[in-house]
């Protein structure tokens, strides 16, 4: 099977509109959550998100085009303009035809979604915008992305919930390493943070009020964000034989399901996955040096996640570095995963452990380096990637250092 390079990185999230910005974010253990800015915000009890402050479509694009990209394909393109760029690429001649797009999302066009409704039912017009379905649908970003670089291969989209990107960066490795693609473009993005978003997630109740806290005693919930992570994923030796700069290799993906509850996770079920990622990779767990958790800051998947985590790794578990990002940059559900790629590239190529901020209290059933509030410089050369989704649907990605 052919080996997997990672060529090109870019995102936009509440910690940055590109990946220079995020990766000091994330050494500086800066935060990104603050207090959400959108029309009716007032009617919300959650009040706090990951938002993209100061986003301007008209900075990025054309009027013709707003009309078709809702936000979530915004943040997408702008992302993938930052890889393909990095990455070197022109995709032309048999190339085109060899690449696709392979994205996640677990929603799509919320904006769209969102600012239709309030025209039909709260102000009582009886027309929408021709355009509405193509604007909302899953599929937008991605068929989008494959129209701005004539990628002429596979391109669909993935909706798993949390996981979302990461089965569509799984995906992705899967096609390269069987020969499926050369190339392809992958990772995710969301932009729930609007009105009906937020109001949609109010009634879960496991939203934080003030901060999100992964694996602290004191934590009290999730907080969402927005953005959008996107990688080119890269045939090896196409990308040797060409001398691109390679970020770091793709060496392992394992999917599994727990069939058991809607919302509750399993820790059985995310361990199968931990493990079969480090089996499909060929990788021993005393090899792995870190860990992006998936960490919502809720109770259930904090204490279900650490547990899958120590059965998988045993003894090897006490000296794992495990943090998760999201309390930087909130949950970005779909599209989280894309986001929590960088912190393990920052890993692997410039040796600085991205931390878990706002850790205040030690808990017992947590008890792993969770790297507490502060960014720590440390050398890995193999790392983990942890995603796990309503519906019991878990993900988990492997890369080694080039």
């Amino acid at each position: 099977m052919s080996r997997v390079a990672i060529t090109g990185a870019g995102t936009v999230n509440a910690l940055g509109l590109n990946t220079a910005q995020t990766y000091e974010a994330m050494r500086e253990g800066r935060c990104g959550i603050g207090q959400l800015d959108f029309r009716d915000v007032e009617r919300l009890t959650i009040r706090i998100g990951g938002q993209v402050q100061g986003w301007k479509a008209e900075d990025h694009f054309n009027r013709q085009q707003i009309v078709l990209y809702d936000k979530f394909t915004q943040f997408t393109l702008l992302a993938a303009r930052e890889a393909v760029e990095q990455s070197g690429l022109i995709f032309d001649g048999d190339l085109g035809l060899m690449s696709g797009v392979i994205l996640g999302t677990a929603a799509g066009g919320v904006n769209t979604w969102d600012e239709n409704y309030r025209t039909v039912y709260e102000e009582g017009k009886n027309r929408v915008h021709p355009f509405v379905v193509p604007k909302l649908m899953n599929n937008a970003a991605a068929s989008h992305v494959s129209m701005e670089y004539g990628l002429l291969g596979p391109s669909f989209t993935v909706a798993t919930a949390c996981a979302s990107s990461n089965h569509a960066m799984g995906l992705a490795f899967n096609m390269i390493r069987s020969g499926s693609a050369k190339v392809v473009l992958t990772g995710g993005s969301e932009s729930m943070l609007c009105f009906g978003g937020v109001k949609a997630w109010e009634g879960l109740r496991v939203m934080s009020k003030d901060a999100c806290r992964p694996f602290s005693a004191t934590r009290n919930g999730m907080v969402q964000g927005e953005g959008a992570g996107i990688f080119v994923f890269e045939d090896w030796d196409h990308a040797v034989a060409r001398g691109a700069d390679i970020l770091a290799e793709v060496v392992g993906f394992s999917m599994s399901s727990d069939a058991q509850d809607i919302v509750m996770p399993s820790a059985i079920g995310a361990q199968r996955a931990i493990s079969g990622a480090m089996l499909d990779a060929g990788m021993r767990p005393e090899e792995v040096g870190y860990i992006n958790a998936h960490g919502t800051g809720t109770a259930a998947n904090d204490k279900t996640e650490c547990a899958a985590v120590a059965h998988a790794f045993g003894h090897h578990a006490d000296r794992l570095m495990i943090s998760s990002t999201k309390s930087m940059h909130g949950h970005l559900i779909g599209g989280t995963g894309a986001v929590e790629l960088l912190a393990c590239l920052m890993a692997l190529r410039e040796g600085v452990i991205a931390p878990t901020i706002g850790y205040e209290e030690p808990d017992p059933e947590c008890a792993l380096d969770v790297v507490p509030n502060v960014a720590r410089d440390a050398q890995v050369d193999a790392v983990l990637s942890n995603a796990f989704a309503f519906g019991g649907l878990n993900a988990v990605l492997a890369l080694r250092k080039v």
